[in-house]
C-alpha cells in the first residue's frame, strides 16, 4: 500500500494517516475483505513504537488500545458518555453486545529496535445500512433520553480517536497494562460475562466449560477452564462467538 511504503521515507517524528471516504479493496483479518461504504469512518494510521519499552513488549495490546480510543472518542465527549458503544476482544467495536459497529487491524514490521505498525480502523458513523450507525443510537438515545445531542461527523471521530489514542500509549507506556485495563474493563463487552459468572464453551457446544476471566499483561484473553487454572488464548488462533457463548479455534 501506499502508506506501508511512505512510512519508511518520512522522518520518524513526523505521523502519518490515511483516510478513505470510501474502502472497496481494504483488508480484513485472516485475509477477509473488509469493504465499507460512504458515512464510514476509514483511516490507517502509521505509529512507531521502541521495540525496548511497555507497549514494544506487550504488541499485541496495540488493537485494544486502538479499539478503546473509538469508543473512548465517542463516550469522552460531554454528554455523549452513555451512548451504547463498547469493545469487543479482540479488536471489535459493538453497539452494546447486539451489533458490530467497526473493527481493527494491525499490522507490525520490526526494523532494528523499532516497530513500525500501521493501524487500519474503521466504524460506521452515518450509514443506518446494513445494521446501525453511531448518528442512529445518538438519535435512538434523544428519543429515549429527551436531549438534543447533534449528530457527529466522521472527520473529528477520526481526529478524536487519534489524539485518544495518543494518551493512552503514553499512559500504557510509562504504567504498563494496568494503566489502561480498568478503562478499558468499563467499556468491555464482555465485563458482564465475568461479573455475571456467565459459562462459555470451548471449542464446540459440547466442549469444556470455562468462564472469562480478563486480559494477561500481554493483551490475551484468559479464561478459567472448569477443573484446570487460567490459561491465555490467542486472538489469532480462536474467536469469540457471542451468540452462542463459544471460544472456537479456527
Amino acid at each position: 500500500s501506499l502508506i506501508g511504503r511512505l512510512m519508511f521515507e518520512l522522518p520518524e517524528e513526523m505521523g502519518l494517516i490515511a483516510v478513505a471516504v470510501r474502502q472497496t479493496q481494504g483488508k480484513g483479518r485472516g485475509g477477509n475483505a473488509w469493504l465499507s461504504p460512504v458515512g464510514c469512518a476509514l483511516s490507517t494510521l502509521h505509529i512507531s513504537i521502541p521495540l525496548h519499552s511497555n507497549l514494544g513488549q506487550r504488541i499485541p495490546f496495540i488493537q485494544h488500545l486502538m479499539s478503546l480510543a473509538v469508543v473512548e472518542a465517542v463516550r469522552s465527549i460531554p454528554g455523549y458518555e452513555d451512548i451504547e458503544l463498547r469493545v469487543k476482544w479482540p479488536n471489535d467495536i459493538y453497539y452494546s453486545d447486539l451489533m458490530k459497529l467497526g473493527g481493527v487491524l494491525v499490522n507490525s514490521t520490526l526494523i532494528e529496535t523499532t516497530f513500525h505498525i500501521l493501524i487500519g480502523f474503521g466504524f460506521n458513523v452515518n450509514n443506518s445500512n446494513p445494521t446501525i450507525c453511531i448518528n442512529d443510537l445518538i438519535a435512538k438515545f434523544n428519543k429515549e433520553e429527551g436531549t438534543e445531542l447533534k449528530p457527529l461527523r466522521a472527520d473529528c471521530l477520526i481526529a478524536r480517536t487519534v489524539t485518544v489514542l495518543e494518551r493512552l500509549i503514553e499512559v500504557f507506556q510509562e504504567k504498563g497494562p494496568n494503566g489502561v485495563l480498568p478503562q478499558y474493563y468499563k467499556y468491555w463487552i464482555h465485563r458482564a460475562l465475568c461479573c455475571s459468572g456467565k459459562q462459555v464453551r470451548l471449542r464446540d457446544e459440547e466442549g469444556p466449560v470455562a468462564w472469562i476471566v480478563g486480559i494477561d499483561d500481554y493483551g490475551y484473553l484468559q479464561v478459567h477452564e472448569e477443573g484446570k487454572g487460567v490459561e491465555s488464548v490467542h486472538p489469532d488462533g480462536n474467536s469469540f462467538d457471542m451468540l452462542r457463548n463459544l471460544i472456537v479455534p479456527k
